[in-house]
């Protein structure tokens, strides 16, 4: 979640929806993702909507937060009327979820289920870091029904660590997933940072051979991005550390996809490995194949039936709005069909099983055959009439889908 805000037209102070997003309600996939926006510091490479302590100000509250997020899911309701809306996946980001206190996470759990109600086996999920939780804290999120739990690991090596602010020494990890399989956690990831500057290839093989030994059943492996603004980006821009190579990048990607499918991680996303279908992440799922999200939290992003909006910045000011009755929605915009199509091809262009070949734009045909005859796309499902990336495709997914667009 970057913490610049997009422009938009401005969102009623009531929150309701236009008439053309709430038709087909209930119909779509639902879920809820929660932001807790606090953090015990700030990683140098960070560009979300997050705080320490010392940036919070009057009127923002670690202790009260848990309330005025409960205000914004009776808000959800409220605002999307009677639809039969059952919950199908929760995720709680950040920020660091964890620095709340497990009952908070697990009120504001119980809340959307009093309000919307879970679907059964519904998947929630809460990001962790490593240092934020123990095996009492994971015993009581587990019995306030979370059952995926999501750690940022990063990197194995300490110097990498120390250049990304990463506070947690490199085998917390591994014991907070263990903690949390003893917990009784049916899922947990391992997010994984690669091409930090200073990182080595045996750098990266060693962060990712104890990730696996570690036994999560699902990785996320992502580049790093330098963001304007960020203290990585000064120490770059001053000369202290290289800027990321996206050769190397690459490089790091192959021997990511390589190790993981080694150890039984297939790729259902360009960045995301599971062991299992049942291991995939559904929240991630929901996203990415166009369902309905109402998230809840300051600078938080709310997509429904074409509609995205998103909330103010601040905390202070997310709670002023809400203790006022009144709506956080900053501003928010209503997606055209072209505009909901694009966004359909560069999310499901991404996954493992592609994207239909009947809903190329016509102008792009020479664009896709060009990509086949390049081995970006499967010959065989290509044959069955879908684009699906090859491992070189997943490398140009970016490139191909800008491509696909012009």
């Amino acid at each position: 979640m970057p913490s610049t805000l997009p422009d938009g037209d401005p969102a009623p102070a009531t929150g309701e929806l236009p008439d053309s997003s709430l038709a087909g309600l209930g119909e779509r996939p639902f879920g809820f993702y929660v932001h807790v926006p606090f953090c015990v510091t700030r990683c140098g490479y960070c560009d979300f909507n997050t705080y320490t302590a010392a940036e919070l100000g009057p009127g923002a509250s670690q202790r009260d937060y848990a309330d005025t997020v409960v205000e914004e899911i009776r808000l959800a309701r409220h605002v999307l009327g009677t639809a039969d809306l059952p919950v199908e996946t929760v995720f709680f980001g950040g920020g660091t979820p964890t620095l709340l206190p497990p009952e908070d996470l697990a009120r504001i759990l119980a809340t959307i289920d009093a309000e919307f109600g879970l679907k059964p086996g519904a998947e929630v999920t809460t990001e962790a870091n490593p240092e934020s939780v123990d095996p009492a804290y994971l015993d009581k999120l587990r019995h306030g029904g979370f059952n995926r739990i999501s750690f940022g690991m990063q990197s194995a090596r300490e110097h990498v660590l120390e250049v990304l602010d990463r506070r947690h020494t490199p085998g917390r990890p591994a014991a907070a997933v263990r903690e949390a399989r003893q917990a009784g956690f049916e899922h947990v990831n391992l997010d994984l940072i690669y091409s930090t500057p200073g990182e080595t290839d045996d750098d990266w093989r060693a962060s990712l051979t104890a990730a696996i030994e570690a036994e999560p059943d699902h990785v996320s492996a992502y580049s790093l991005i330098v963001e304007d603004g960020t203290r990585l980006a000064a120490r770059i821009k001053r000369g202290e550390l290289p800027m990321p190579d996206d050769d190397v990048a690459a490089d790091r990607y192959l021997i990511a996809d390589q190790l993981l499918a080694e150890a039984g991680f297939g790729w259902y996303e360009v960045s995301n490995w599971a062991t299992s279908e049942a291991a995939r992440c559904r929240h991630n799922l929901l996203y990415w194949t166009g369902g309905d999200w109402w998230a809840a939290g300051p600078g938080a992003h709310s997509h429904v039936g074409g509609t995205r909006w998103w909330n103010v910045k601040h905390p202070a000011a997310y709670a002023r709005r809400l203790a006022d009755g009144a709506s956080p929605a900053h501003a928010r915009e209503v997606l055209g069909p072209d505009d909901r199509a694009a966004e359909r091809l560069m999310l499901e262009l991404r996954l493992e099983s592609g994207y239909p070949l009947a809903e190329v734009a016509p102008d792009a045909r020479t664009v896709v055959a060009s990509a086949l005859a390049r081995g970006l796309l499967e010959p065989g499902p290509f044959k069955a009439g879908r684009m699906v990336l090859t491992l070189q495709g997943r490398l140009l997914a970016d490139a191909l889908i800008r491509d696909l667009l012009v």
